[in-house]
C-alpha cells in the first residue's frame, strides 16, 4: 500500500514539474529573443545620442570634401589658363621648378635602396671628403678676402652685393644670365644680365659705392641707362630707365636711389635690366646678392633665374 502511494505521488510530481520547466525555458527564450530584437532595432536615449553624435561631423566632412573638389578644379583651371598664357606669350612650355630636383631625389633614392652598408659608408665618406675640401676652399677664400680688406686693396662697400630694387620676396626677378629667347627677334641670344619685372617709377638703388661713369639719355637699345664704376675692376649698369636721378662723375653710396625704372629703349615690357662687370667681363649678378640672401634664398633665386625662358629686351 505504501509503495503504491509513493508511485502515485511521484507521477503527480513529474506531471507538475516538467510542464513548469518547459514553460520556464520557453519564457526565457522569448525574453532573450525580444531583448536581442529590441537591442538591435530600438536605441536607448544614451545609445541614440552616441550613435548619432558623429552625424554632424560626417555631413561637414562631405560638404568640405565637395568644396575641396570644387576648389581643386578651379585651381587646376587657373594653372592651365596661366600655362596657355605663358605659351602664347613666350612660345614655350612653362618651366617646372621642382621637376629637376624631384627626378634627382627619386634617382638618389633608387640608388641608395640598391646599396649595401659598405657601399653606403663609402658614399658617405666620399661626400664628407668633398664637403671638407669645399669648406677648406671657403675658409681660404674668406681669409684672402679679409687680408685684401685689411690691406686696403679691396673694400666690401665697393662690391655690388645687393639687388638693385626692393625684392625681399624674390618674386620680381624674371630673367637670368643665360641664352634666352629675344622677344623682338624670336631667336636665342645670350642675355648678359638679369631682368626685374617692376612697374614704371620703381626706385632703383646703387648696389655698391662708386662713381657714376656714364649716362645714356638717348633712345638707344638700352634706353636711358646708368653705368657706375665701383673700382677694383667692378662696374654695374642699369638700363631701360624712366628717370635718372644722378649726374656723371657723382659719388654714390650703396642703397642710394639713382633712378626710377621704366620702359625706355628696346624694351618688351616695363622692367629693369641690371648687369655686373668684373674686369670687363660680364658676370652673373645673382651671385653678388650675398649681403641680402641667406643660403636658402640664394638657392631659390638661382632656380628662379634658371627657370626663365625669355628676356624682356
Amino acid at each position: 500500500m505504501k509503495n503504491k502511494i509513493l508511485q502515485i505521488y511521484n507521477n503527480i510530481t513529474q506531471r507538475k514539474i516538467f510542464p513548469t520547466v518547459i514553460k520556464f525555458f520557453v519564457w526565457v527564450t522569448m525574453v532573450l529573443f525580444w531583448w536581442i530584437v529590441l537591442t538591435h532595432t530600438v536605441d536607448m536615449p544614451s545609445e541614440y545620442k552616441l550613435r548619432h553624435s558623429t552625424d554632424a561631423l560626417k555631413r561637414e566632412y562631405v560638404a568640405m570634401s565637395e568644396q575641396y573638389d570644387s576648389l581643386a578644379r578651379i585651381v587646376d583651371n587657373v594653372v592651365r589658363r596661366d600655362e596657355n598664357v605663358f605659351r602664347k606669350l613666350f612660345e614655350s612650355n612653362p618651366y617646372d621648378l621642382s621637376a629637376d630636383l624631384e627626378s634627382e631625389r627619386i634617382s638618389l633614392h633608387e640608388q641608395l635602396m640598391h646599396m649595401d652598408n659598405i657601399e653606403l659608408m663609402d658614399m658617405l665618406d666620399s661626400r664628407m671628403q668633398s664637403a671638407y675640401k669645399k669648406e677648406d676652399m671657403v675658409v681660404k677664400s674668406s681669409e684672402q678676402m679679409k687680408h685684401n680688406i685689411s690691406t686696403g686693396s679691396l673694400s666690401i662697400d665697393c662690391v655690388p652685393a645687393i639687388q638693385p630694387v626692393n625684392n625681399k620676396q624674390l618674386t620680381l626677378l624674371a630673367a637670368g644670365k643665360k641664352p634666352l629667347i629675344n622677344p623682338f627677334h624670336r631667336t636665342m641670344r645670350e642675355h648678359h644680365g638679369v631682368d626685374y619685372l617692376v612697374a614704371e617709377g620703381t626706385a632703383v638703388f646703387a648696389t655698391a659705392d662708386g662713381t657714376v661713369k656714364s649716362l645714356s639719355e638717348k633712345n638707344s637699345s638700352h634706353g636711358k641707362a646708368i653705368t657706375i664704376d665701383h673700382g677694383n675692376g667692378y662696374e654695374t649698369s642699369y638700363s631701360h630707365l624712366l628717370d635718372i636721378r644722378v649726374r656723371k662723375g657723382q659719388k654714390v653710396k650703396r642703397g642710394d636711389i639713382i633712378a626710377l625704372s621704366g620702359n625706355s629703349g628696346l624694351s618688351f615690357v616695363p622692367h629693369l635690366h641690371y648687369e655686373v662687370r668684373y674686369r670687363d667681363t660680364r658676370v652673373d649678378p645673382v651671385h653678388y646678392f650675398f649681403l641680402e640672401l641667406n643660403p636658402e634664398e640664394y638657392q631659390r633665386i638661382i632656380r628662379i633665374s634658371l627657370s626663365s625662358m625669355q628676356s624682356f629686351d
